[in-house]
């Protein structure tokens, strides 16, 4: 395949520096909120997107990076367990996928249509979504997740609101590359008044070396939070499948076939399980890079290897990595009142498309059932102690949702589905 590719050196490098500028935003807003390492993120973004060529053969180009579907489970899980606890879930979640791949390469792609058909991924990428939306507000009045003010409120309003506006405008009317970079188009009119505001602290940019290795996390192995994030891993699985045959629409070459599902599902699974290795976030494909891939026509995975490769240069620029974290609070959150809405509307949008008839009960039960579990706060269990049990939030609303989906008489409607129309 590679054969048909015969762009120069210098065009290939700067094409992939572009893919890189695109997917940065996200990239690094992920680790942010989360309270990660941006560097460490940038580290197994690039890390992770070799992998993947490695096991695909360098065939498809994408770019894997922080996925968003995990920042509620991920905030929960490291003021629960702790951030090694929580690595050790994500490395876990990464076995997901690989077992996923498996299960696709022995019994095709019928076996995740049946698991997880549009009833059920539609309402828990929704409650992915809206479980943050109160965090989201706080933090754009420039308040930490327990309400307290770190920011005084009109300030911090001063501050979000332009970062979402700008990040509004560049999405609906930002034209060519630049419809492609919303997020740090926000970050960077947030930043700037931030600056102006004075609430930006220069002096940890300042005492930041100029090299320095990413601070590294290695996972620790807790039951509890391996099943408080493994079944999260679901949706992004999803993600991922979607991601696949998007490029591939663009492309006009069929991924699931060549190199097939099996094999990109089990590359993001090594790059999720090497990012849980060393403290990064979990990985998934990007669309703004599937867009730019689209946009650019230059549809090379060799750009994709460029990319991986200055993400993982610039892991290694301590000042960097303190430039970002010295982003303040209101910042993402103005950003986020749109991002998260956005992930609940994707779910929304996966019903809307699917066409899942909500007059019937079989389909109103799954639903009602899952969005309430997922953003209510509902606890099954105890989980009040190191040893004991306990599932909740969009954990326990994927359990539920693939329970019930399982359960209840219907269950193969999926096959009935015209043949162009798939699932997935």
């Amino acid at each position: 395949m590679q054969d048909e590719f015969n762009d120069p050196l210098w065009r290939t490098v700067l094409s992939g520096a572009q893919m890189l500028f695109v997917a940065f935003g996200a990239l690094v807003l992920m680790p942010l909120i989360t309270g990660l390492d941006p560097n460490v993120a940038l580290f197994t973004a690039g890390l992770g997107t070799l992998l993947f060529q490695v096991v695909t053969g360098r065939q498809v180009p994408v770019f894997l990076a922080s996925s968003f579907a995990f920042i509620t489970p991920i905030i929960l899980a490291k003021g629960q367990f702790g951030l090694a606890a929580t690595m050790g879930g994500v490395m876990a979640a990464g076995f997901v996928y690989t077992f996923l791949g498996v299960a696709v390469k022995i019994k095709g792609t019928g076996f995740i249509d049946r698991l997880l058909p549009p009833v059920v991924i539609g309402p828990v990428i929704i409650s992915i979504g809206l479980a943050m939306a109160p965090i989201a507000a706080n933090m754009a009045m420039g308040k930490a997740g327990d309400g307290s003010e770190l920011i005084h409120y009109q300030t911090a309003m001063m501050i979000s609101m332009p970062a979402l506006l700008t990040t509004l405008i560049v999405a609906v009317f930002g034209k060519g590359i630049f419809r492609l970079v919303p997020i740090i188009s926000g970050v960077l009119v947030g930043f700037g008044m931030a600056f102006f505001f004075g609430v930006v602290d220069t002096a940890k940019i300042a005492a930041a070396p100029w090299f320095a290795l990413p601070h590294f996390t290695a996972p620790e192995f807790n039951w509890q939070a391996i099943l408080f994030i493994v079944p999260v891993a679901l949706a992004p699985a999803i993600e991922h499948i979607g991601g696949v045959i998007a490029v591939g629409s663009v492309t006009g070459r069929d991924y699931l076939k060549k190199p097939g599902l099996h094999r990109t599902l089990f590359g993001d699974g090594i790059a999720t399980t090497a990012a849980g290795l060393l403290g990064g976030p979990p990985n998934t494909t990007y669309a703004e890079v599937t867009g730019a891939v689209m946009l650019t026509k230059n549809y090379n995975p060799k750009i994709m290897t460029w990319a991986a490769i200055f993400a993982i240069s610039l892991a290694f620029i301590g000042k960097f990595g303190a430039l970002l974290q010295s982003i303040p609070v209101p910042v993402m959150g103005g950003i986020l009142c749109l991002l998260f809405g956005s992930i609940a509307a994707v779910g929304m949008n996966t019903m809307i498309r699917h066409k899942i008839d909500l007059s019937e009960a079989r389909n109103l039960v799954i639903v009602s059932v899952t969005l309430v579990f997922g953003i209510g706060g509902m606890l099954i269990g105890t989980g009040t102690g190191q040893n004991d049990f306990g599932l909740k939030g969009i954990a326990l609303c994927a359990v539920v949702a693939i329970a019930l989906n399982l359960i209840l008489p219907g269950n193969d409607s999926w096959k009935h589905k015209k043949a162009d129309e798939p699932l997935l």
